[in-house]
């Protein structure tokens, strides 16, 4: 009995953590976007009903099909449940994040901390409930069972030619992420009212996501992702790993896009790199789930 509830726990703690992950996944590029910034802070109360409303419905529909829970629920008592808890992991997700960023502060009003926080918290919560279709995990026994088979022993070409294609699936996913935001004027914006301390928990919570994406969300790949034999093999190892490589492509980005500038002082490189180091990260959590 008291094995079964442990079980139960640990599950519903994973499917948090998956809906969570997925949340992240779609939902960060939107929130490095001034715009949905201003329009949250000046929409009207009536607006942000009708928001939600259509985020409840859409949101329902995808839990009839997918949802962030590895089994599919039968009743509609269960998805109505399991569409209230998407929208509450959407809004916790974003309203971290929006803190984090010093987007919400004491001195932001009430009203504008809920527009910001339903506007965007819309794509967190819409990758709440994708996060079991796309990039969903298999079963342990499923896993155990195709790593026993001869069509997985290409996987174990080497220690060196695994930790490159990690790096470079790393590598490649947050250049994706971090070339449509670096050019913009967000991260500027961003890094003016974020520093000390602020910068290191975007580094943590940066560090934290991609952990939680790669290694305890349940997608795609988990099991072997965790077998990885190359140089950084130790799912620690491999995540600080990957978020510097992240910090490196998101400092590149910057400086492609003239947002850094050679004589520009040190702490304003590191900062920027910081912030766009967080989507970066995800973009490489998500490129290393890819192969």
């Amino acid at each position: 009995m008291l094995r079964n509830s442990s079980k139960q726990w640990r599950q519903e703690i994973q499917d948090l953590i998956r809906g969570a992950s997925g949340g992240f996944l779609f939902g960060i590029p939107l929130l490095y976007t001034m715009e949905v910034w201003w329009i949250g802070s000046s929409v009207k109360m009536a607006r942000l009903l009708l928001a939600m409303l259509l985020t409840f419905f859409i949101v329902l529909m995808l839990n009839r099909t997918a949802g962030f829970r590895k089994v599919n629920q039968a009743t509609l008592q269960d998805e109505l449940m399991d569409t209230v808890e998407a929208i509450a992991i959407g809004l916790v997700c974003t309203g971290f994040m929006l803190i984090l960023l010093r987007e919400i502060t004491w001195e932001t009003s009430l009203s504008e901390s809920l527009g910001k926080l339903i506007y965007e918290s819309v794509p967190f919560t819409l990758g709440v409930a994708l996060a079991n279709q796309f990039l969903s995990g298999e079963d342990d026994s499923e896993a155990n069972a195709e790593d026993s088979k001869p069509a997985s022993q290409p996987k174990k070409q080497g220690t060196l030619f695994n930790t490159l294609a990690d790096l470079g699936s790393t590598l490649i996913g947050a250049m994706i992420i971090a070339f449509s935001i670096a050019p913009t004027d967000e991260v500027p914006m961003l890094a003016a009212a974020v520093d000390g301390l602020w910068l290191l928990g975007v580094m943590g919570a940066s560090l934290v996501i991609s952990y939680a994406i790669v290694f305890a969300a349940g997608f795609a790949n988990q099991p072997k992702r965790r077998q990885q034999k190359g140089l950084f093999q130790r799912p620690p190892s491999e995540t600080v790993m990957s978020y510097l490589v992240s910090l490196g492509a998101a400092c590149v980005m910057l400086v492609f896009f003239d947002k850094l500038q050679w004589d520009d002082p040190w702490q304003l490189w590191l900062s920027h790199s910081i912030l766009l180091g967080l989507p970066a990260t995800v973009g490489g959590a998500a490129g290393r789930l890819a192969i």
